[in-house]
């Protein structure tokens, strides 16, 4: 039987804004969006990829991806501790596909003297999903990536015209090691005021 045809999805979108925290007294940490401040300074040329758009498009599914669950210890915060922020995805819809970002904060585990250290770091799992018609897409056929806290700071300090790839391999470590190959690719559009995020999985026999 031949391998699964690779699945190849693009979306573009325009730089974020600046995220800034506002905090209220005996309320939830919130996000408030700032435009950034534009700056006389040219950005040095080096390998990067920019952040995708927090922006949405007028293609919306109902059916949107399933809500992040809270279990393994994600989100949860330390005994005793109170759940003072909140951990939202957010989606962006395009005529061939969707693409949702779901962030994942730090696991914590207790230590005997009665503080906390990091069990695993968080992530930001990127969702793809393929369009099957207008304003509907086929989360069952999804493709996931998932950034860690280094590729997050490396898009997140990156200049607006730059473009870079990530390479994963999730059965890294393990006996099916080498048989799944994915890359994410972000390079900017051609009028430099969108970001196009491309995900390719290759099976190997």
């Amino acid at each position: 039987m031949p391998p699964p045809a690779p699945l190849f999805l693009s979306l573009a979108s325009t730089p974020p804004p600046a995220l800034m925290p506002v905090h209220h007294p005996r309320a939830p940490q919130s996000l408030t969006l700032v435009p950034p401040v534009a700056s006389s300074r040219k950005a040095a040329a080096v390998p990067a990829c920019p952040v995708a758009s927090p922006r949405h498009s007028d293609y919306f599914d109902p059916r949107a991806p399933p809500p992040p669950r809270g279990d393994g210890g994600y989100g949860r915060p330390p005994n005793g501790a109170q759940d003072g922020r909140v951990f939202t995805s957010y989606s962006i819809y395009k005529g061939k596909a969707a693409l949702s970002f779901d962030p994942r904060p730090p696991l914590f585990v207790p230590l005997d003297s009665g503080a906390y250290k990091v069990a695993k770091e968080g992530f930001v799992l990127l969702q793809f999903a393929p369009a099957v018609a207008t304003r509907q897409y086929d989360w069952t056929r999804k493709q996931v990536f998932s950034l860690s806290v280094w590729e997050i700071g490396t898009l997140l300090t990156l200049g607006p015209t730059d473009s870079c790839e990530f390479f994963h391999d999730p059965f890294k470590g393990r006996s099916e090691e080498g048989k799944v190959r994915k890359v994410l690719k972000i390079e900017p559009t051609p009028d430099g005021n969108g970001r196009f995020f491309n995900l390719k999985s290759a099976y190997q026999r």
